[in-house]
């Protein structure tokens, strides 16, 4: 039994320890903007293209992952999912062109949606339902940790790089393997070493059986023609694109718009920006878990949009100093707002849980769009007023707060109150 319950632990840190590489490698595109827009003079647009290339993958790839996963098995999936981001990885760092980073970022984007697919019922299993909440959360808190991360080891390799007098081991290999004029491009050199160690560690892992409950079985092509009939399917697979859209089309395009309109070095302050934005971000989980113990979701979901509409005000409007602080607390205005219309969602219809969660993760698509849409219209108007979309996108997810009817709501402590005084007066009349 022992040595069951080791597994099960090793297996959980595993997972948490994939949620970081998964996060590590998808929220570093919006530092490397400017870089790559100076390194190959691009538009906004074709620079908007790049996480249009990223996350159509999760588009292409969502619903597809679940039937491979329920076919070849997680242990499978997730090497598989690792070789292609591996490949992508590569690709890039031989051959940094424009051309080629779009087909890297795509083909990196397919193993991290393979991942996404893969890991939470394995997560599931291996950490033990009663303790999957707890763990979920966990999960999320390192997966933004990565995210904060990130920016940091950019601007520490951008800014080192250059610089000869600086030596250690890392740092000279690099220098051999990085075009002089590129070093953002030792990134993807990191990337592929990572995607390397986790394929070993996956290979000589053993992999817990996982019986997949009827919510987390992805459903025939049928199922999926019933739900897409449904109005409150497509109302809430807007939601998740919105909400997307609105995360990556902040956080790709700070670094640019901080560069563009108050001249600060996209290397370290717009890199520190994005950093602390993600970091928000997982500080907003924190207290959003507090929040929806005491509050209705929907109420909770309304609050941080708001909140977040005028945060993005300042942040396009207001003076260096504002700007620079209003772009990062926007992760925290935006942290709760995934969870809250994921859950509204799937407590929105009475079966097909599992089909219907295929469904709400393929508008993670969003993030392919608004980023583009937002550098179209940059080229077109200005920056700042390309970011005037995410008015429509935000004021979308307040609207679901508004019009939201789920079957069940979350449990706040008020309502647990309510329960507990009812079935003690029930007891006490017989």
């Amino acid at each position: 039994m022992a040595g069951n319950q080791q597994r099960n632990y090793y297996m959980v840190l595993l997972i948490f320890l994939t949620f970081f590489v998964i996060s590590f490698l998808t929220n570093i595109i919006g530092p490397l903007i400017p870089d790559i827009i100076n390194s190959f003079s691009l538009s906004l647009a074709l620079a908007g293209f790049l996480p249009f290339s990223f996350f159509i993958a999760y588009g292409v790839m969502s619903i597809p992952a679940g039937f491979l996963v329920e076919k070849y098995g997680e242990k499978a999936a997730m090497l598989l999912a690792f070789v292609v981001a591996f490949c992508g990885a590569l690709l890039f760092a031989l051959f940094p062109n424009y051309l080629v980073a779009t087909v890297s970022l795509f083909l990196i984007g397919l193993g991290m949606a393979i991942l996404q697919v893969a890991i939470n019922p394995l997560l599931r299993v291996s950490g033990g339902e009663e303790h999957f909440a707890f763990n979920s959360v966990l999960a999320q808190l390192i997966f933004g940790g990565a995210s904060f991360l990130s920016p940091r080891l950019y601007s520490y390799l951008v800014t080192s790089l250059p610089v000869p007098e600086k030596q250690n081991a890392i740092l000279n290999i690099l220098r051999k393997l990085v075009p002089e004029n590129l070093p953002w491009v030792s990134l993807y050199w990191v990337f592929a070493l990572t995607t390397v160690g986790m394929l070993v560690i996956i290979f000589l892992s053993r992999f817990p059986a996982v019986e997949r409950k009827e919510e987390e079985k992805a459903g025939t092509w049928s199922i999926y023609r019933i739900l897409f009939k449904k109005k409150i399917v497509l109302l809430y697979f807007l939601g998740i694109m919105a909400y997307v859209g609105t995360e990556q089309g902040v956080a790709n395009w700070i670094s640019q718009f901080l560069k563009t309109y108050h001249a600060l070095d996209p290397q370290t302050a717009g890199a520190r920006a994005v950093s602390y934005f993600w970091g928000l971000m997982t500080v907003g989980c924190l207290l959003g878990l507090l929040l929806l113990k005491l509050m209705d979701s929907r109420k909770v979901l309304i609050i941080f949009s708001l909140a977040a509409i005028f945060l993005l005000s300042l942040a396009l409007f207001g003076p260096v100093e504002v700007s620079r602080l209003a772009f990062p607390l926007m992760g925290f205005a935006c942290s709760v707002m995934w969870s809250i219309i994921f859950s509204l969602a799937l407590n929105s219809v009475e079966s097909y849980h599992g089909a219907f969660s295929g469904i709400l993760c393929t508008g993670i698509i969003g993030g392919a769009l608004l980023p583009l849409l937002i550098g179209w219209l940059g080229d077109h108007l200005g920056l700042r007023q390309g970011m005037f979309v995410l008015y429509l996108t935000l004021g979308y997810i307040l609207s679901i707060g508004l019009w939201a009817r789920p079957l069940i709501t979350n449990e706040t402590i008020w309502m647990r109150r309510k329960k507990k005084a009812a079935a003690m007066a029930s007891a006490e009349n017989i």
